[in-house]
């Protein structure tokens, strides 16, 4: 069975990792460690699922996940190349008595929100990738100070989204394969009607015992992360292709514009057209 616990490997040296992770090492699946993680997208785009979140991420994105948050980013294609810089630390690795004191209260504040999930925006987000590429070659004392750096300048700042919040699992491993079948099993299938009765069967449990485990682990209804997806899906059509909205919305796995609509509206908190009109360049 694969696990869900990732133990991350510190070099005897170093006091937390930083390296760069790319295909086939980029593939990891559904985990969680007990590291804290900052991580930049430098190459590849595909779906972040990050604890309850599911969203799209490409090159230049920036997360910064809290201790024991499961995710999975999964690439668009399994033919791309998936890379990303990653920074493992433990929230003590520099000591209770050094997070105590008054000038790392901000950061200590950050850090305490457990099982939180940022993303970066804006100018903040271009800012912490040029520390962050600073910090994978730095050696020595550089490498905690530019950590630093990052993390005040993010604990200080406005231009971030929490993503995800108080996200708890106590899953095993067993579990964690099954999640893992869910979700690539959606993803293959997210355009076509879906049943319960035909994802539940994949499980080998009963409708109602796939609807409480899947809600215990991915805290959202089954039909509601099939409607994220495809959403997601819809907005990738909207911005990158000049199509009509009525075909985009028969191409995301929907069979009705009203239904299609509504949905979109619930997600995006806006309709089709204006999401696009948004994102014209």
């Amino acid at each position: 069975m694969k696990t869900l616990i990732q133990k991350i490997h510190v070099e005897e040296y170093n006091s937390f990792a930083c390296r760069t992770y790319k295909t086939p090492d980029f593939e990891t699946a559904w985990h969680k460690h007990l590291e804290c993680e900052l991580i930049l997208i430098t190459e590849g785009n595909g779906t972040a699922l990050i604890g309850d979140y599911i969203g799209e991420y490409k090159q230049g994105d920036i997360f910064l996940l809290n201790t024991n948050v499961p995710h999975w980013f999964r690439k668009s294609q399994n033919t791309t190349i998936g890379s990303a810089i990653v920074i493992h630390f433990m929230r003590d690795f520099w000591g209770e008595g050094f997070l105590a004191l008054p000038e790392m209260k901000n950061i200590a504040g950050l850090l305490d929100s457990k099982t939180t999930g940022i993303q970066l925006l804006e100018n903040l987000s271009d800012d912490i990738a040029v520390l962050i590429r600073k910090l994978e070659f730095a050696t020595g004392i550089e490498r905690i100070l530019l950590l630093i750096s990052c993390m005040q300048k993010i604990s200080t700042s406005t231009q971030q989204k929490t993503i995800t919040t108080a996200f708890d699992t106590m899953t095993s491993g067993e579990e964690n394969s099954v999640i893992e079948t869910i979700i690539d099993y959606s993803f293959k299938h997210f355009l076509d009607p879906i049943s319960l009765k035909e994802v539940a069967g994949i499980t080998h449990m009963s409708i109602p015992a796939f609807c409480r485990f899947f809600k215990r682990n991915i805290k959202k209804s089954y039909f509601d992360f099939i409607k994220e997806i495809r959403i997601g899906h819809a907005c990738k059509l909207l911005r990158e292709t000049n199509r009509p909205v009525l075909d985009i919305c028969y191409d995301s796995g929907y069979n009705s514009w009203a239904h299609f609509s509504k949905q979109f509206k619930a997600v995006i908190k806006l309709s089709p057209s204006k999401y696009r009109k948004q994102h014209i360049k």
